[in-house]
């Protein structure tokens, strides 16, 4: 599974950086892809970040 962040559509509001920091992290005001290539044990937690994302900002392939 890889995982990208739209940084145009993002508002910087965190929740995907507190429900999967392995994946995610915030530089400045934009929640950033620190893996790419999600770890297989942390699929589930990448896909609640994406489900509650208020924007949409984040895509998995």
């Amino acid at each position: 599974m890889k995982v990208k962040v739209d940084a145009e559509l993002c508002v910087g509001c965190g929740l995907c950086v507190n429900t999967c920091p392995e994946v995610f992290e915030m530089k400045e005001d934009k929640a950033i892809v620190i893996k790419e290539n999600v770890p297989s044990e942390k699929e589930d937690d990448c896909r609640q970040s994406k489900d509650e994302c208020p924007v949409e900002a984040i895509i998995i392939e």
